[in-house]
């Protein structure tokens, strides 16, 4: 249960590499971002898929550029996650209290 948990943490961790690169180096095309982060060229693919899909990027002549949602979610990104950890947090203390 836990190890699916981690993958898709991995999986959103990479999501935000792949957004950080473009907000910084755009517009950028897949096969920069694949130097640039050292990832397979289909991983970059799938990262920029999802993120298109979900509105962080654009498509563009020139390469993937960043919409204001993704300014969006790097800004608002520190406070997610510290919900989460606090959220994780909980969760071990209920498990210690109950050994």
């Amino acid at each position: 249960m836990l190890a699916k948990l981690k993958s898709e943490i991995e999986l959103v961790s990479r999501h935000l590499e792949v957004i950080r690169a473009v907000v910084e180096y755009q517009p950028i095309g897949i096969m920069k971002l694949s130097d640039i982060l050292d990832l397979p060229y289909h991983r970059v693919r799938y990262s920029l898929r999802i993120l298109e899909q979900e509105g962080y990027i654009r498509a563009s002549p020139a390469g993937a550029v960043a919409t204001p949602l993704a300014a969006d979610l790097l800004d608002g990104l520190e406070g997610q996650v510290d919900g989460l950890i606090d959220l994780l947090q909980t969760i071990k203390q209920e498990n210690s209290r109950n050994l």
